[in-house]
């Protein structure tokens, strides 16, 4: 069996692992937890997902970072991403609107956690930072920011696709108000047998 192959049957032995546990126990903190066990056994297979095999964008480009489509169901469910980046990006405080699980493949995501507070805004609470081995995992309505220094390569998991998220909000401190993300835009098919 060559790498591709591989790569493939070990992806979709995993999500079909979790899409029995959540079949099986819901969406709960504790079920997201088997899903981020799940996804760093997956993550562990470094020799099947490497920087050559997802390579980030060009330096000088638009973008430090992109998503490669892994996995996803016709029904748009159980979403896989290999998150690809040069460093130097991050995000702003936002929610998902579904569950949302991220591991460490190669390289350190600094994940920041909020609460919202009674003035429309936002408290960070605690951080976290994923490696191989780590992750974090989210309920629908958590808040997180992504904070990424240098090249990395991890896994990001969704309970739905990213296209299908109308109504995920970000929270914009400099105007002390909320907005809604717009689309990613780059996302790269890399699912086998897929153009």
């Amino acid at each position: 069996m060559d790498k591709t192959q591989e790569r493939s049957r070990e992806i979709d032995a995993a999500v079909a692992d979790i899409r029995a546990i959540e079949q099986r126990d819901g969406v709960t903190r504790a079920s997201l937890a088997k899903i981020r066990q799940r996804l760093i056994q997956l993550a562990a297979r470094t020799d099947l997902f490497t920087v050559q095999d997802f390579p980030p964008p060009a330096p000088g480009g638009a973008r430090n970072s992109c998503l490669y489509r892994l996995a996803e169901d016709a029904d748009h469910r159980f979403a896989l991403y290999a998150n690809s980046s040069l460093g130097g990006y991050a995000t702003p405080a936002h929610n998902h609107t579904t569950w949302a699980v991220i591991v460490g493949v190669s390289g350190e995501e600094l994940n920041r956690f909020y609460d919202r507070t009674a003035e429309n805004g936002v408290r960070e609470k605690g951080q976290h930072v994923v490696r191989q081995g780590s992750g974090v995992s989210f309920m629908p309505e958590d808040l997180h920011s992504i904070h990424i220094d240098a090249p990395l390569l991890n896994f990001h998991m969704y309970g739905l696709a990213l296209e299908q998220l109308h109504r995920r909000e970000f929270y914009k401190p400099d105007k002390h108000a909320w907005g809604i993300f717009p689309p990613h835009s780059d996302i790269r098919e890399a699912r086998t047998g897929r153009a």
